[in-house]
């Protein structure tokens, strides 16, 4: 069943700079303060986050980009054969099982740890990089890794801000990859499962990681450290004061299958694991512990909105169910789809600060979710596209 009330929300032709959202904000830039990395020469920065829902017609290749705050949809170009979106918080890469093309939504954060800096500029299609099948996107300051099944490609991420130009720093191998204070954490090399530490060229750093990961799957980079989804459990890596590189494992309850994927508020340490039986475990990685949600249906997608927040969960049947992340206890549902199909067209589950948003392929439609009202669905936004993939960008 469908929710009676709808938004909908016009198309607009891609023109003009991106409207402003909330309070008034001034030229990045005009400060006395040193310029904060994340600023690029012309960036605009704002009183609030700028968040971005960038959307993919499987079928078609076309692009739209939405604008919550304004409810703008603008077209934003196409990729013909895309089959697979990720993001690392500012830049969508729309994967094709050969290529991956680069999109710059213009919008994104600068976190300083005690302060936040949120920036918007023109969004541009930037050029295109090697990638495979099984796309993954981690960045940080210095690099973005985009990791495939046949390897990382590491792409320079100064290069992308300031120059807009898709230039690769290096290509590694390994299973899975993650970025942490300007270091490539490369997991699953070899038949022991070893990590590689790379520079950000790619050449060995003067670090190491004294655990392994066998056959890693799932990856997720958090406030806490990086986090690896091996065969045995979670390795989460830190950094020590010094430099100095720490990695724990967090093994899974007996008899219980590893995680394929984990899915989360982008930076936060609650994490929802997928199985490859469709299974969710979440992963709190301060308790060191993981909850089973017992779900009655298989799982299409799921996310967790952060520490003492609700985790989300879609199942076949298409509602909508929110689950205590520590008790695993079910807090809401809602009849949000009629039951999907199946296929490239699964509906995926986006969180941020506030809401979360659900695309609904065959409704050509993504539900705006108020995660922390009883699932509460805030607004509806129609489109003239199938919203096959989605990302959320802007963090």
């Amino acid at each position: 069943m469908r929710p009676p009330a709808r938004n909908s929300v016009v198309l607009a032709a891609a023109s003009g700079a991106l409207m402003l959202a909330g309070c008034g904000a001034g030229e990045a830039g005009e400060s006395d303060e040193s310029t904060p990395h994340g600023y690029v020469e012309g960036a605009e920065e704002t009183a609030e986050p700028q968040w971005r829902l960038v959307v993919a017609d499987a079928e078609s290749g076309a692009l739209r980009m939405l604008d919550p705050a304004t409810e703008e949809i603008t077209e934003a170009g196409e990729v013909p054969g895309v089959r697979e979106a990720v993001t690392d918080g500012r830049f969508v890469y729309l994967g094709t099982g050969a290529e991956a093309t680069v999109f710059d939504s213009g919008a994104w954060t600068v976190d300083h740890g005690d302060h936040v800096h949120y920036y918007r500029t023109e969004p541009d299609m930037l050029g295109t990089t090697g990638a495979g099948d099984g796309l993954r996107a981690a960045g940080d300051q210095a690099v973005t890794a985009l990791t495939t099944d046949d390897g990382s490609h590491v792409l320079d991420r100064n290069a992308l801000e300031e120059d807009g130009e898709v230039s690769e720093a290096a290509t590694v191998d390994g299973a899975a990859a993650l970025s942490l204070n300007e270091r490539l954490l490369v997991a699953g090399t070899g038949e022991s499962g070893a990590f590689q530490v790379l520079a950000r060229d790619g050449e060995p750093a003067e670090s190491e990681v004294t655990e392994d990961c066998p056959d890693p799957e799932a990856q997720a980079s958090t406030r806490r450290g990086a986090v690896f989804g091996c065969s045995d459990g979670a390795v989460v890596v830190t950094e020590e004061d010094g430099g100095d590189l720490a990695a724990e494992r967090i093994p899974y309850p007996d008899g219980a299958d590893p995680v394929r994927s984990f899915h989360h508020r982008p930076t936060t340490p609650v994490l929802a694991g997928e199985t490859g039986d469709g299974a969710v475990r979440v992963l709190d990685i301060a308790a060191e512990a993981w909850t089973p949600i017992d779900t009655e249906e298989p799982v299409l997608a799921a996310s967790a909105a952060g520490e003492d927040l609700p985790v989300l969960v879609l199942g076949a049947d298409g509602a909508l169910r929110s689950y205590d992340p520590e008790s695993g206890e079910e807090l809401a549902g809602t009849d949000l789809l009629e039951a999907p199909s199946g296929g490239a067209s699964e509906p995926r589950i986006r969180i941020d600060t506030s809401r979360a948003y659900v695309n609904d392929p065959a409704g050509r439609v993504v539900h705006e979710i108020d995660y922390n009202d009883d699932l509460r669905v805030a607004r509806t936004f129609e489109f003239d596209i199938t919203p096959d993939l989605m990302v959320e960008t802007g963090w």
